[in-house]
């Protein structure tokens, strides 16, 4: 295994080398993002591809001969605090920096108002729907409000969101409702319908993969854990949805030029009416919703504690072995008896109870 760049046994020996230091690779993904510049504007300042931006940043690789010291020289002047306005008050007059929100409800609102109009652009890519694509950005920031004392100290935030937003937006379960059948109005912009038909075509995993490492920005490995893949998967589906897009989209140049992919996905949607949700209105609506499960979850764990003692009131105390069913039995003789009398046996029955009895006097017990 390789030596990580960041170590101080590697930055002693590019400074004995002459070669100027660079910071950690965190850190140098920092000054990047403060300023703010895209891989792909400070690629153009250093002169290299987004690629190579982006290999710096993850410690991969290390910048070696000029393109160090000019990578060196543009990080020092990214650290470098910014000069004030020639008409800006002393510094003993300036203006307090703005303290960290102080409530959970304004950090909830200023991650909302930061990274909506982005998270909107990126469901409508993966969507091509403008209703659905609200509908994920708001239930996405709904979850993040549901669960804010575990997004607010998540490393990423705005990453906790985007996971919610796209698994949500990419829901097979969508196919089934009449609503979204149909596909939607395509952009007015004959380039970007392009780019949004041949996204659309895409199987959903390429789709995410793609949006997820050139619309946002991410590294592979960050891409393959955000899509819960490993990370040659994400690196074939990455491969897989570039060269779709290269052959479909030839006269756009996207395999000229690699950075012309992260401008389109950047920028489409940017023309759409997309809502943005307000942070007031998703936590009112979060909330609203939180009570409106809770109270379905009391109500369905009452019916079964009412259920259960109904059983155990009405069940019986005893085993009681189940009746046979009846069935036919053969062989069987027919019942015998004296039948009805005829009229010669009922004259016989009268003439023998009305003559005596011609036998033998009946005998009687002599007493003693």
């Amino acid at each position: 295994m390789t030596q990580s760049p960041a170590s101080p046994r590697l930055s002693a020996s590019t400074e004995q080398a002459g070669l100027p230091s660079l910071p950690p690779p965190k850190e140098r993904r920092r000054l990047r993002e403060a300023k703010p510049l895209t891989q792909a504007q400070l690629a153009a300042l250093v002169g290299v591809t987004r690629e190579t931006v982006r290999s710096w940043e993850s410690g991969r690789t290390e910048p070696r001969g000029s393109r160090r010291a000019a990578y060196a020289k543009l990080l020092e002047s990214l650290a470098r605090p910014a000069a004030p306005a020639p008409d800006a008050p002393p510094p003993d007059e300036q203006q307090p920096e703005p303290a960290p929100p102080a409530t959970p409800e304004a950090a909830f609102d200023a991650l909302c108002a930061r990274t909506a109009p982005a998270l909107l652009r990126q469901a409508y890519a993966l969507t091509g729907h403008r209703t659905l694509a609200s509908e994920s950005v708001e239930r996405a920031f709904q979850l993040a409000w549901q669960r804010w004392p575990e997004v607010a100290v998540d490393r990423d935030p705005a990453g906790w969101v985007r996971a919610a937003a796209h698994e949500y937006a990419l829901s097979p379960w969508h196919r089934f409702r009449p609503g979204l059948r149909h596909p939607d109005t395509p952009p007015a912009d004959a380039s970007d319908r392009a780019v949004l038909d041949v996204l659309l075509g895409l199987p959903p995993a390429q789709r995410r993969t793609l949006m997820l490492y050139d619309g946002v920005g991410l590294d592979l490995p960050e891409t393959a854990a955000e899509t819960e893949a490993s990370t040659p998967a994400a690196a074939s589906r990455l491969l897989s949805a570039r060269g779709t897009l290269a052959e479909r989209l030839a006269d756009l140049g996207l395999a000229d030029r690699p950075e012309a992919l992260t401008e389109r996905l950047t920028a489409l949607g940017r023309a759409e009416r997309l809502v943005v949700p307000r942070p007031a209105r998703v936590r009112t609506a979060s909330e609203r919703r939180a009570r409106l499960w809770t109270r379905a979850a009391i109500a369905f764990t009452a019916l079964i504690v009412t259920a259960t003692a109904l059983t155990l009131r009405t069940a019986p105390t005893r085993y009681e072995p189940p009746v046979p069913s009846g069935r036919a039995i053969s062989g069987v003789p027919p019942r015998m008896g004296p039948g009805p009398l005829t009229s010669e046996d009922e004259t016989l029955k009268q003439k023998l109870r009305s003559a005596p009895h011609p036998g033998p006097e009946r005998l009687t017990p002599d007493p003693y």
